[in-house]
């Protein structure tokens, strides 16, 4: 099992949880962060961390987020790993409570 970063991360990407994470699995895109399923340790720290609950476990996936299972997969072997702390994006607090944002999911820079 792992822990899967869904919708809720776009347009956000806070990075509390990378801060905590004990195997540095987490994976920067432009405008999402992915979690790489080879390396998550299914340990759960990241889940309180994360300020717009976007971490879940695998499980738990919701019906309409199962596509991001896939999706984090594939992104993190296309992105660099993320391993410290960075700023959210600027305009984070005001894409927190949307939804439906899979469209607004920016794959390369």
């Amino acid at each position: 099992m792992t822990h899967v970063v869904t919708e809720a991360c776009i347009r956000c990407k806070y990075t509390d949880c990378v801060a905590v994470c004990p195997v540095e699995c987490f994976h920067e895109g432009p405008n999402f962060l992915v979690i790489d399923p080879e390396v998550c340790i299914d340990c759960g720290v990241c889940i309180p961390e994360c300020p717009v609950e976007a971490i879940v476990e695998e499980k738990d996936l919701p019906t309409g987020q199962l596509e991001y299972l896939a999706l984090n997969t594939e992104l993190a072997a296309k992105w660099p790993l993320i391993t410290q702390s960075r700023e959210p994006l600027p305009d984070a607090d005001d894409w927190a409570s949307r939804h439906d944002k899979r469209a607004l999911l920016t794959e390369s820079a």
